[in-house]
C-alpha cells in the first residue's frame, strides 16, 4: 500500500506564503507525475499544479507566477510553494500521485487526506 502524507498547511493573512510538503511512501515502485489539487467549501476539487517525473510542470491559471511546484525524486516528495496568498485560494489542499507498484507499467493513483489552508484579507 501507499501512503501520500502532506503537511505544511497553515492560516496566513493576505500576502503571505506557504510551503507545502507531500511524501509518498510503502511498497511503490516509482512515481510517475505529482501534483496538488484543492477544494474549496462548496466547490469542486480543482487542479493547482502538477509535476512530471522528468520535472514538467503545468499550472492552474489562477496561481501562474505565485505557486511552485517542485520535487525531490529521491525522497519521494513533491512541493507548492504559495507566494503572494489571496484569501481566493483558502481551501483544502490535496496531494496526488501516479505510482508504479511493481515493474509492470501500469499507475495507480492515490490521495494524502488533504490540508488545509486558510488566507485572511
Amino acid at each position: 500500500q501507499v501512503q501520500l502524507v502532506e503537511s505544511g498547511g497553515d492560516s496566513v493573512q493576505a500576502g503571505g506564503s506557504l510551503r507545502l510538503s507531500c511524501v509518498a511512501s510503502g511498497s511503490l515502485f516509482s512515481i510517475s507525475d505529482m501534483g496538488w489539487y484543492r477544494q474549496a467549501p462548496g466547490k469542486q476539487r480543482e487542479l493547482v499544479a502538477i509535476i512530471t517525473s522528468g520535472g514538467s510542470t503545468n499550472y492552474a491559471d489562477s496561481v501562474k507566477g505565485r505557486f511552485t511546484i517542485s520535487r525531490d525524486n529521491a525522497k519521494n516528495t513533491v512541493y507548492l510553494q504559495m507566494n503572494s496568498l489571496k484569501p481566493e485560494d483558502t481551501a483544502v489542499y490535496y496531494c496526488n500521485a501516479d505510482v508504479r507498484i511493481t515493474v509492470m507499467p501500469k499507475l495507480h493513483e492515490y490521495w494524502g487526506q488533504g490540508t488545509q489552508v486558510t488566507v485572511s484579507s
